[in-house]
């Protein structure tokens, strides 16, 4: 059952959002920074944790998520280190996300050739 939970929270997500993209202007880069500010405020308003231990990895593995990682790992930062916190917490928290998915960009690079767009 978790399974079809994360399917349908996650499917849902990438519902709405593709729905933004279609209907309005915003162009998938602002989406995107839309997404991962919006699972940061829902974090710091605390509606996010509760939505995400209930929804799985439907609700975590989106940008809603890494949004709410950042502002996980900034806030435990600040807790331990104070102002200096703010600019530590979300590298701390993001590094692993973000060192996959460069590491496995550049794989799927070299086995898929990319191009620009014509």
């Amino acid at each position: 059952m978790d399974y079809i939970k994360a399917f349908i929270v996650g499917g849902l997500i990438c519902l709405l959002v593709q729905i933004l993209i279609d209907h309005t202007k915003l162009l998938p880069g602002r989406v995107m920074v839309i997404l991962v500010t919006l699972g940061a405020i829902l974090g710091a308003v605390g509606i996010y944790k509760p939505f995400a231990e209930w929804a799985g990895a439907g609700a975590t593995v989106p940008l809603l998520g890494f949004g709410n990682t950042l502002f996980q790992g900034m806030k435990e930062a600040i807790d331990e280190s104070g102002f200096i916190g703010i600019f530590k917490g979300g590298f701390q928290a993001g590094a692993v996300g973000i060192s996959s998915a460069l590491v496995f960009s550049y794989f799927a690079s070299l086995v898929f050739k990319p191009r620009p767009k014509e």
